[in-house]
């Protein structure tokens, strides 16, 4: 049997990581994975929630490419390493999320032996691309 409750209660238990059940324990726990505060998301009165999943098999390199506004990337198996530019690469393994930064050129990669498997969270102008192709330096 479900228990309803009010909308305040609800924020309420949301605000300290908890949602009503209909369990005996009464309460199912939230467990975070990221929090993060980042610039670049859409301004319009209208955006766009993309989810996505990716897997990089072992030696797959994604194309040079930047974002148009912050991307999550959650690892659910092997490890998902970053090259962003003007950083040290960065190696996101299973059950770690990173947000890549809007505007900045990057590459990935799965320099592992076994599949790279992300889910990719993101909020963009409607239509707009997931990645713009940016030419590398040489």
């Amino acid at each position: 049997m479900h228990e309803k409750s009010n909308v305040e209660t609800m924020i309420a238990g949301l605000s300290v990581g908890v949602t009503r059940s209909a369990q005996d324990s009464g309460m199912a726990k939230l467990t975070p994975l990221h929090r993060e505060v980042v610039t670049g998301m859409p301004g319009l009165a209208e955006q766009e929630v993309r989810v996505l999943f990716a897997t990089l098999l072992p030696g797959d390199v994604t194309p040079y490419h930047s974002h148009r506004f912050p991307v999550t990337v959650y690892v659910t198996e092997g490890t998902f390493t970053l090259a962003l530019d003007g950083r040290e690469p960065v190696a996101i393994e299973a059950g770690q999320a990173f947000v890549e930064p809007a505007g900045v050129n990057m590459t990935g990669s799965n320099v592992g032996t076994a599949p790279a498997r992300m889910a990719l969270f993101y909020v963009c102008e409607p239509g707009a691309p997931f990645a713009d192709a940016v030419a590398k330096e040489e």
